[in-house]
């Protein structure tokens, strides 16, 4: 079925055989159901490079025109049929600009999504709203706001008082070697992965992945083209001792103090060969302290960024989980020769972080607000401790033998594991109101597991409990 697939032109042949895929299927030429050949062997038969072949799969799967089956190997989505086009109706009459139009992205999924499906109870990442000081915040930007100064611009890097305030933070928090001017804040986390990429990455140089890993990070690493190899997990940790066998790489974005979507913690001893490693074969390591602030047992290692002398990390982390995620400020801190780079290109490509929302979270650290609420914060890590055990229990009564919950003792999310169509599942738990994202999606390739990313930390008991009645009713009806 694919020997009629033809390469010719100047595009790019991951976007020609996107295309070529997706139009097959939208013509019922490929019929849900229908199994495509793996990534080895189709990259085989059409002589290209496998990580071509598993972008490709990876961007159909997260567009809902491809599944993954663990063990079976890659089908056309069952679901497809209900939203493509009947056969011979042909497709829309093509825009007659006179101008080509912007080709389809190499990686990731559609970026849109609807506000109600970003706020929905169990959507991973959202934090509990109900419990941020809401009156606080409000004088500190009512406050920033009447002064003349903030209404105009600021340095690139960050407003000078909250690259102070948050070095004193993170030096006494998590053990970062910091001074303010080797941080630069970013409008986010992604902006923060997109800079790194733009000041790193050459065409040719490889990046290495968590493989199941955060996708915001290889869409953004690999958007330039440059090809994303996977690091499988041990342990549900980064699996340190596999990566000499991986190649040389520029960049390894991982998740250390606690691994996403799976939860582990890297281990001191996993700490030191990871940044051996990386010492040895000129990789940079890009740490993202993802959820750091929530481990509900043990004390959170310390950053591998401050672990170590002349590290080469490049640390990065936002205030989307310990204030709000509506916030949209993140930073990195960098070492010293490479700020002025990345400065640059935050000149070039997004300029400089809203001035207004800088001065009030600087306020909001310097006042004694955010001391109160980092103590605030350790209420929520009790509380989060309590919504964890809870939901633990819920899916023991409801959904025992149905679904494998893997429970690391961190973080906001519990992870539900089984042999299920986790993207239709997701899908039909949104149509109850509930969100979650397909553990599938997480990956990189065709070797994958089916589950869902359930986040508990914005979810009452009460939903809690219709959600894992709902999920019993999609699994067994």
């Amino acid at each position: 079925m694919v020997s009629d697939i033809r390469f010719q032109g100047q595009e790019p042949l991951q976007q020609q055989l996107y295309r070529q895929i997706a139009e097959r299927i939208l013509a019922q030429r490929y019929l849900p159901g229908h199994r495509l050949p793996s990534s080895r062997q189709l990259a085989l038969d059409l002589g290209i490079s496998r990580n071509t072949v598993n972008a490709v799969y990876d961007q159909l799967k997260a567009e809902g025109f491809l599944q993954s089956r663990a063990g079976k190997g890659v089908f056309v989505h069952q679901d497809i049929a209900s939203t493509v086009k009947p056969a011979g109706t042909g497709p829309s009459a093509p825009l007659q600009t006179g101008a080509s139009l912007p080709s389809i992205p190499a990686r990731g999924g559609s970026p849109r999504r609807r506000v109600d499906d970003a706020n929905l109870p169990f959507q991973p990442g959202l934090p509990d709203l109900t419990a941020f000081p809401v009156k606080a915040w409000n004088r500190a930007l009512h406050h920033q706001e009447s002064r003349r100064l903030l209404l105009g611009y600021d340095s690139i890097q960050g407003y000078l008082p909250l690259r102070r305030a948050l070095a004193a933070y993170l030096r006494s928090s998590r053990g970062v070697r910091c001074e303010p001017d080797q941080i630069v804040i970013t409008n986010g986390a992604q902006q923060a992965l997109s800079l790194l990429a733009d000041v790193f990455l050459q065409p040719g140089d490889w990046v290495l992945c968590e493989n199941p890993g955060y996708r915001g990070a290889r869409n953004a690493l690999g958007r330039l083209g440059n090809a994303v190899i996977p690091v499988p997990l041990r342990n549900q940790v980064l699996d340190v001792a596999a990566l000499p066998r991986l190649g040389r790489a520029r960049l390894l974005a991982c998740t250390p103090t606690h691994q996403y979507p799976m939860g582990g913690i890297l281990d001191l001893s996993q700490r030191i060969a990871l940044v051996q490693w990386a010492q040895e074969n000129d990789c940079w390591i890009v740490e993202d302290d993802y959820d750091s602030e929530f481990h509900f047992y043990n004390k959170p290692f310390a950053a591998v960024q401050g672990m170590f002398d002349n590290a080469p990390v490049l640390y990065m982390g936002s205030f989307s989980k310990t204030l709000l995620p509506a916030l949209r400020v993140g930073y990195l801190v960098l070492p010293e020769p490479v700020v002025e780079p990345v400065l640059w290109a935050k000149q070039i490509s997004g300029g400089e972080t809203p001035l207004l929302m800088q001065a009030t979270i600087a306020e909001f650290l310097e006042s004694g607000q955010f001391a109160r609420h980092v103590r605030h914060v350790r209420r929520m890590r009790q509380l989060y401790l309590d919504k964890w055990q809870y939901f633990q229990s819920a899916v023991h009564e409801h959904l025992e033998g149905l679904v494998q919950p893997i429970a690391e003792s961190a973080g906001m999310h519990l992870v539900l594991e089984g042999d299920f169509d986790d993207v239709a599942l997701s899908a039909w738990l949104r149509t109850r109101g509930f969100g979650s994202t397909p553990l599938s999606a997480h990956f990189i390739g065709d070797d994958v597991r089916q589950g869902l990313v359930m986040g508990f930390a914005s979810a009452s008991e009460r939903e809690m409990d219709e959600c894992v009645r709902a999920m019993r009713a999609g699994l067994v009806k």
